[in-house]
């Protein structure tokens, strides 16, 4: 029977490759996802999980030896963080052409310079577009969760894409929570075992990744990204099946309390958790104001979104990255692109705010709030975003 308990969120990840049964782990350590593979090393070494813990020499080398590992037919997990993920990111986009259902915790950091080992979102938006199904998780009990929902939505034969988590460096990695643990029955029962569509063997040599002239390469990437959009209906489908074992449901796209509301926010990660405590002061004041929650990144939730959003007359996107140069921040892109032709278009202001572990305040989500609450109703450009708390 499942038990609760309390352990740091990064043990609980381990705890939950350990459930899927991973044949591979390669990892190089990296703060803060240095925890995770250091309990799985741990878990190997003590012949509590049967699978080749691989101590390679950088981020590059882990996921090559993911592709190796799962083209090879293995169940291959890796995590990693910020400068391990920009070291990794030329193999990153080969295990997605390749088809290849690797999972990774990405534990998000911001990207150097000046260096920090504190989060925001920087590193996961640098490799937005790498082919990845991409999860944002809240808090410990969704990362553990997302663990065992990445392997069974990437592994379905109909998807076959690897699968990313992005779970908040420290915020979440180093933080001790409770638990709802899965037993081993109860995770074999929903994650069966890795049956590969197609494996590397001696006995019948195959070519895989190999070198493609311009006349096939479009309808590669066409399929790919065929293949990536159709992932959705399988990953609902986990979602369903995972809340029907479990009692935790998930969806793409959720909602908090945007009853009648005119302003909503919308934020990913765990930052959500603390706007939530915002948009309950306000609304015990009496201001129409709501959170929506982007849980699925890729591939994007479009139409989700337009029914989380509704009638709401403006959103207040919450970027924790920057898009340097750009014409909008990476979230606040996306929903621009979302409502462009919407016929009840809102005005959408965009902050970025908690880079490198600043700490936002709930006062603060609110006196954003209070901005656009103040505001015209009148579109105005999206690529005019505030930096919150900048000292002059």
């Amino acid at each position: 029977m499942s038990k609760r308990v309390g352990m740091e969120v990064s043990i609980a990840v381990a705890e939950a490759v350990k459930l899927a049964n991973a044949d591979v782990i390669a990892a190089y350590p990296i703060t803060p996802q240095t925890h995770i593979v250091e309990h799985l090393s741990e878990l190997v070494a003590d012949g509590e999980l049967d699978a080749e813990f691989v101590c390679v020499e950088s981020e590059h080398s882990a996921m090559s030896a993911c592709v190796g590992a799962s083209a090879a037919g293995a169940r291959a997990y890796t995590a990693t963080a910020s400068q391990g993920l920009a070291l990794m990111h030329e193999i990153v986009f080969i295990a997605s052409s390749m088809r290849l259902p690797i999972v990774m915790t990405l534990a998000n950091r911001s990207l150097s310079g000046p260096l920090s080992i504190w989060n925001d979102h920087s590193d996961t938006m640098a490799s937005r577009d790498c082919g990845w199904i991409q999860y944002f998780v809240e808090n410990g009990q969704e990362a553990f969760d997302h663990t065992l929902i990445a392997f069974r939505v990437a592994e379905d034969p109909a998807v076959s894409i690897p699968a990313m988590i992005n779970m908040d460096g420290f915020i979440l990695t180093h933080v001790i929570e409770p638990h709802v643990l899965m037993t081993q029955e109860e995770a074999d029962r929903f994650l069966p075992p890795f049956r590969p569509i197609h494996r590397l063997d001696p006995l019948k040599p195959v070519t895989m990744g190999d070198f493609a002239m311009p006349d096939i390469f479009t309808e590669i990437k066409a399929a790919q990204e065929h293949a990536l959009r159709a992932s959705r209906p399988i990953i609902d489908k986990a979602w369903q099946e995972f809340g029907e074992i479990t009692g935790r449901h998930y969806r793409a796209v959720e909602t908090y309390r945007t009853e009648g509301a005119q302003v909503l926010m919308v934020a990913m990660g765990a930052m959500a958790e603390t706007a939530m405590m915002a948009v309950d002061h306000m609304r015990d004041k009496g201001l129409a104001i709501g959170l929506v929650k982007l849980r699925l990144w890729r591939p994007f939730p479009t139409e989700d979104l337009l029914a989380a959003v509704g009638d709401a007359e403006k959103l207040v996107v919450l970027d924790r990255a920057i898009g340097f140069g750009a014409a909008a921040n990476p979230v606040a892109s996306e929903l621009a692109a979302v409502f462009y032709d919407h016929p009840n278009r809102p005005r959408i202001f965009n902050t970025v705010l908690g880079l490198a572990g600043r700490d936002v305040s709930v006062g603060e989500f609110e006196d954003v709030l209070k901005k656009a609450l103040d505001a015209d109703r009148r579109p105005g450009p999206v690529g005019d975003f505030d930096i919150l708390g900048v000292r002059e």
